[in-house]
């Protein structure tokens, strides 16, 4: 996060990144069906208003100053570049940074919500945060996208429980972080892709 930043969060895993913003940096939380301003959850019954809900169907709070606005505006902000930064959930991505996040053919539906549109803003970083790996172990970042995209050479950071990767849409990924505890050879075994290593490689945050 940057001082000054427009933020779109998707549901789930990023919507916990909104607690780790550095003292002293300011951003404005969008969500896309139609609220700029997004607090955070209610600590008690009395904060809480049905009237305020994040795209997840979540309860939130809105800050002071904060505008409520229709959801078409909301995807006009969007579509018009004016949101910098872009952090959601995915089930698979590429080494060229391609993203799957709103299907499993078969399997289930999550729904694209405004993934599509938010990964194929003008000007937005995307961010994507997920597991490493699916529940039965296998890879979820690919030299190839399996499931339906969701957007096509879209993705800037991967973020997972073991790793931290920039994406290059021509070199490809490069592990510029990683967990406490892991090696890089750890990192290749839960990875079906190939990626460069950074000269700077430093271990991960945890949270605390």
């Amino acid at each position: 996060f940057k001082d000054g930043m427009y933020v779109n969060l998707g549901i789930g895993l990023p919507t916990l990144t909104s607690n780790f913003i550095p003292e002293g940096v300011h951003i404005e939380l969008q969500a896309e069906n139609g609220l700029m301003g997004i607090g955070p959850y209610p600590a008690t019954l009395d904060e809480a208003s049905a009237d305020y809900i994040n795209a997840g169907k979540e309860t939130i709070t809105a800050i002071p100053g904060s505008s409520a606005f229709r959801s078409s505006t909301s995807f006009g902000m969007i579509r018009g570049g004016h949101i910098d930064l872009t952090i959601l959930g995915g089930l698979q991505c590429s080494g060229d940074g391609d993203l799957a996040s709103w299907i499993i053919p078969g399997k289930m539906i999550k729904g694209m919500g405004g993934a599509m549109d938010l990964v194929g803003a003008p000007g937005s970083r995307v961010v994507v945060t997920m597991d490493h790996t699916a529940r039965d172990g296998t890879p979820k970042i690919l030299s190839k996208c399996t499931l339906p995209l969701t957007g096509h050479n879209v993705v800037d950071r991967i973020i997972t429980d073991m790793a931290v990767f920039d994406c290059d849409r021509v070199s490809g990924l490069t592990l510029v972080e990683i967990a406490a505890g892991l090696t890089v050879d750890d990192v290749k075994q839960a990875t079906a892709c190939d990626f460069a290593v950074d000269d700077s490689l430093s271990i991960m945050d945890e949270a605390a």
